[in-house]
Formats: structure tokens, sequence, C-alpha cells
């Protein structure tokens, strides 16, 4: 049964490999079947174009059949080109001397019209006999819409032939590989970061075709980046200058000739070009929530982390992974200047903290020691929630629990009693928000002990703000 199958699929790829095929020919011309002679000279048309009434002893199905299809003319040592192969048939009539053959573009408004004769007296011989007309010698570009046209001659009203037909593009084997007008060309470039500036240098495309080139960005497919420009055939220069706003891995450039479905090269030069893509940050305050939009398709793994001063490495927050092409969106984050999103690829990672300059929304606490007790207030531009943990600090980077943890509003403090275990350690004062996902924890910490009821010398409470930042609106 698999074999019956495999049989199957090899006919249809067989026919349609067939299907691309394309006959060639070294001359044009016209033929006649039933040994008719016959022979052709241009016709403008204008002297057929004007009906006469049908004869009575005209059938009005004198024409039989018309049948369209593409040749393609090769000869040695010149260029290939495509011709219309017009095939039609009709019965013979002594009304009938010959036929009109026209074919006009749609593209172009441009017509082309024939007409052929036949040997009257052998004509007359076979009256009523089928003849078949062919004529191959209508020359047409790639991709052309085309009407056409078969009439008698002279032309009787309402007796003629008509179908619209379409040229193959250049997505056709044979169009593709042999005729000229689907060469794409070769293309060449030379940047200048400074002025921001690719020069695009075309070359091996036909000379009396204009050519089109463009910056694009390649996705599915590629989005123009700005208009693009024309290169005229006839000019013999033939590069051009395109402005460019930043230099994205898939930033392409794009040419192709000027005419309908033509083939398109591109040129991607700037694929190790990365590093703005982790640029695109944006921060929008009235929503809290943290944003970062690919201006390229990337295989990217991002996350949040905490960016640590002592030991200059960001650590990953749990929960914050996310894989994906398109927007990667995180609600509710708090605005620390340490909080960071990390970009992995298979080339390493990038780490960007987008508050780290300050100047957004944010929130402050201080400590004081008062009267054997620690005072933790916060103060905020917008509504926030915190919580307050009391740690002893064992090591550098890590800090012991105490088992206090209190639960903070802003323009509200909080008082923390100093036990006598307290005394002679660092302690650490741990504040973060609450009312956020992903927060980043503020941490105060001194030996407390000896400050009792006391103040510093300039009659200010010991340890003030430890942590600040700025407000602003948005993140661009």
């Amino acid at each position: 049964m698999t074999s019956i199958y495999v049989q199957i699929l090899l006919i249809i790829l067989f026919w349609n490999a067939d299907c691309q095929i394309i006959p060639r020919i070294e001359e044009c011309g016209l033929s006649c079947s039933q040994g008719i002679h016959c022979k052709s000279k241009p016709s403008g048309g204008i002297f057929n174009s004007f009906c006469h009434d049908v004869p009575a002893s005209l059938s009005s199905m004198v024409l039989k059949s018309m049948k369209i299809s593409t040749v393609m003319k090769c000869v040695q040592g010149s260029p290939c080109s495509l011709h219309l192969n017009i095939k039609g048939t009709l019965s013979l009539d002594e009304n009938v001397r010959g036929l009109e053959i026209c074919s006009f573009s749609l593209d172009t408004q441009q017509s082309q019209c024939t007409s052929v004769r036949f040997t009257r007296k052998k004509s007359k011989m076979l009256n009523g006999k089928k003849v078949q007309v062919q004529f191959n010698c209508i020359e047409v570009n790639v991709a052309q819409h085309i009407y056409v046209t078969m009439k008698t001659v002279p032309h009787y009203c309402e007796v003629k032939l008509s179908q619209q037909y379409y040229v193959e593009d250049c997505r056709n084997s044979d169009v593709g590989k042999y005729i000229p007008a689907c060469s794409a060309g070769k293309l060449d470039y030379n940047l200048d970061r400074a002025r921001k500036i690719v020069t695009v240098n075309v070359s091996n495309f036909p000379r009396d075709q204009d050519y089109y080139v463009r910056l694009c960005h390649k996705w599915f497919t590629c989005e123009d980046v700005g208009a693009f420009a024309v290169i005229k055939g006839k000019e013999s220069f033939k590069s051009v200058s395109l402005k460019y706003s930043q230099l994205l891995p898939c930033l392409c450039i794009e040419g192709w000739l000027a005419f309908p479905d033509a083939r398109r090269i591109q040129l991607c030069p700037f694929e190790n070009d990365t590093q703005v893509l982790w640029d695109n940050i944006v921060y929008n305050p009235s929503t809290q929530s943290l944003a970062w939009e690919p201006a390229c398709p990337v295989l990217v793994m991002v996350n949040l982390c905490r960016f640590t001063k002592s030991s200059d490495h960001c650590e990953d927050i749990e929960n914050s992974f996310k894989n994906s092409p398109e927007k990667i969106k995180y609600s509710h984050v708090d605005t620390h200047p340490r909080l960071c999103m990390k970009f992995t690829t298979k080339r390493g990672s990038r780490i960007k903290c987008p508050f780290a300059h300050g100047g957004f929304p944010a929130w402050k606490m201080r400590t004081a020691a008062v009267a054997e007790q620690i005072q933790v207030f916060f103060t905020s531009q917008i509504k926030a929630q915190f919580s307050v943990l009391v740690c002893n600090k064992t090591q550098m980077a890590s800090c012991e629990s105490l088992g206090m943890h209190h639960s903070v509003s802003v323009g509200d403090s909080v008082s923390i009693p100093m036990s006598q275990e307290m005394c002679g350690s660092t302690i650490c004062i741990q504040g973060w928000r609450t009312d956020v996902d992903y927060s980043v924890p503020v941490q105060i910490c001194d030996t407390y002990c000896g400050f009792h009821g006391q103040s510093h010398s300039d009659g200010k409470p010991a340890k003030a703000m430890a942590h600040r930042m700025k407000s602003v609106q948005s993140l661009h």
C-alpha cells in the first residue's frame, strides 16, 4: 500500500515539474494546418475595428476555439525572450479572408496586432473544413497581464474570441533561470556609522531596466523602514545612499528590478549588531508595568534579577522567566535601581537596569535608634505597602532572621524594641514593597546599642535615609 502512495506522489511531483517547463523555439512564425498557405503582417487594428453584419450564410461559430500559452525564444549568443503562443481554430468560409490576432497589455495599455491571410483559391476548395492557425511572434514581458482577441477579416459583429492571460513570473523555474529581467542583480554596500548611511552598489542587472533598492526589517516578510530608492537603468551611476536609524541584526538591504513580481535579492550584513536589541525597555508608572519588545526576531530567555553591588552579580528573581518572540511584560514592578532585566541568548547574557539612573516614582526607608527602640518609617511618592524584617548579619552576603516581621504603610512607622541579644551584633533592617509582584529589599545595617535615647551631635537621628530615587513619569 505504501509503494502505491509513493508512486502517486512521484507522479504528482513529476507532473508539477512538467508544468514549470516552457517550450523553447529558435524562431517565431506562423503556421496553418490543412495545407493552407497563410502569411502574416502587422496590423494597427483600426481598419478592422468596425464590424459588419454577419452574412446569412456565415455561421456565428466560424471561430471554434483559442488557446494561449507561453514560449521562450532562445537563440545562441542572445538572451532568451518570452512570446505568446496563440492557437486558433476556425471553419473556412468564402466570407472570411483571414484572421486578426491582437494582444492588449493591461499593465502598459499597449497593443500589438497581426493580420493572418489565407490563399483564397485553396481556402474556397476546403470550404467548411477546420483549419488551425498558430502564431507565436508577439513578444511579452515577465508577469504581464494580457487580453487577447481573435477576429475574422473582415470583422463580423459578434464573431470574436477573447481571453485574458497571465504571463509567468520569475517564480517559474525556466523564466527565473533564462530571462534577463529576472536577474536580481548583485548588491554590495559601504557603511558610514557616524552619519548612519548605507551606500548600496548594484551590479549584474539589465542596463535598460530600472532597479529598486530599500532597507527593511526582516520578520516573516521584509518590512519597510523608509522609502525605496530608484536606480535608473540608463544612468551609469549604479549606487544609492540610504539612511537608517538603528543597526539591527534584522536590518537588510533588498533590491529588485522595477517590474511586477520581480525576484528580490536580500543582503543582511548586520546579524552581529545585537546590542541595541536590549534597549527597548519601557516602564509605565500608572500601571507599574515593565515591558520589553524586540525590534527584531530573536531567540531569547528574559528574566528579572536583583543586582548586588558587592559581588557584581545579578541574582535571578524566581517566577520571572519568560521566553517569547514577541512583547514581554511584567506587571506590578518596583522601581528599584538594582532591579534589572536579564537577556540570555546562545551568545551569553546581557543585563539592563532601567531604574539605575534614578528619575522614577519610588520610595525611601529610614531608621532611627530612639529610647531603646529602632524606629523604621517609609516615604513614597505613590501609595505603597511595605514589610520590615529584622536580621542578624552573620556573613558578608547573608542575614539571619531574628523572627520579627512587621507590615508598614506609607506615612506610618514601626517601632522595633532592642533586646539584649541584639547588642554587640550587627543588626540589619530589611524593607521591601509587598504591593508589587517584583521588588528588591533595602537593607540598613548598624550596631544600634549605645544610641539609647541619644542623637547625633548635629541633632539628627542616627542612620538617616539609605535609599532614594527621584520621580519621573515614564521611561523612554
